[in-house]
């Protein structure tokens, strides 16, 4: 089969893949029906993360066509979403809500889902069937189920975004825009979105943003206590990885306050004094996107919500390298490949 294969920085090629099969009795292969870029797939596209002759991607839809001798939940024939990490979602950590830390983990970046066939280990605890297929119109929305918004989500979630609370959200990527999207469905009473950028701000706003905040670093910070009476936001979400938007986040949220951060740190340390007066709480990290994709998938079934509005390019797979390069020039938030 084609997939895709980033053999060194911007180096991305689609080339000839073995085949999977099912390797555990627990596995299933799936027919990707839709896959797409991320933006953490952009940190070896740009040399930040040492990668050399990997198969790409983690985030996938599709239509089950094997399974192994022991799955139960999931049939042939079935349309299934699935979180970029496997997860049994029976250990300990999986029942307390933590899918990603699951002490069986797959990640499926090492998989690689940028092709039209993925094998998909612990297919009971990763997959979760949509009712019946679904309207094309729907899959962009369920295709950003499997990270984008669920990692979204689990920012606004550990950042206690909710009613009568003000969330600041620091990035504008398909991972920010959708936890803008998390925070008004959470009941946040106001949502500043951090973005400089026309396209993305007015996205925000269809999502829910009340205010754009256009500055960044200590200026975008004083401009969050401004709109907040001096006091900063009670919940903020990082969705970048950077040490400057750490910074910013931290320094946005008012004592007391919580930070969810989602972005994949690159180079990030947290100053322990200034963390120490601060009282902010911090939580993030992988999101367990297994824990909200029955809830995700309800909501995008029932038309309560359109994620898939992130998707602001569409290529067929054979054209990913375009993709990858339209996201990483910024002229692009998202880029979805049809297989």
């Amino acid at each position: 089969m084609r997939g895709v294969v980033l053999h060194a920085p911007g180096d991305i090629r689609v080339e000839e893949r073995a085949e999977p099969s099912i390797v555990e009795p627990t596995d299933a292969v799936l027919r990707v029906v839709a896959t797409c870029v991320c933006g953490s797939d952009l940190w070896p596209y740009r040399g930040v993360e040492e990668v050399r002759d990997a198969p790409m991607g983690h985030e996938y839809v599709g239509v089950v066509e094997d399974i192994g001798p022991e799955v139960r939940t999931v049939g042939v024939g079935d349309f299934v979403v699935g979180s970029f990490w496997a997860s049994d979602n029976t250990c300990e950590i999986c029942r307390a809500g933590y899918q990603s830390h699951c002490v069986n983990r797959v990640l499926m970046g090492s998989i690689g889902t940028q092709a039209p066939l993925a094998r998909i280990p612990l297919a009971d605890g990763t997959l979760v069937a949509t009712p019946k297929m679904p309207d094309e119109e729907l899959i962009p929305s369920l295709l950003a189920a499997s990270d984008v918004l669920g990692t979204g989500w689990f920012g606004a979630v550990a950042a206690e975004a909710g009613p009568g609370r003000t969330v600041a959200v620091v990035g504008d990527g398909a991972v920010g825009l959708l936890a803008v999207l998390a925070a008004r469905r959470l009941g946040a009473e106001r949502v500043v979105a951090m973005s400089r950028h026309a396209d993305r701000q007015a996205l925000a706003r269809e999502f829910g943003a009340t205010d754009i905040v256009e500055e960044r670093g200590d200026e975008g910070v004083a401009r969050v206590k401004e709109l907040t009476d001096g006091l900063g936001a009670h919940s903020v979400v990082e969705a970048v990885g950077t040490q400057q938007s750490m910074t910013q986040a931290i320094r946005s949220t008012r004592p007391g306050g919580h930070v969810g951060f989602v972005g994949v740190g690159h180079g990030v340390s947290l100053p322990g004094e200034e963390l120490f007066f601060s009282g902010v709480h911090l939580h993030g990290g992988p999101a367990p996107v297994r824990r909200f994709l029955p809830e995700l998938v309800r909501l995008i079934w029932d038309r309560e919500i359109d994620p898939g509005r992130v998707f602001d390019l569409t290529l067929p797979l054979d054209r990913a390298a375009e993709g990858y390069r339209a996201m990483d020039e910024r002229r692009a938030i998202k880029t979805l490949l049809t297989v």
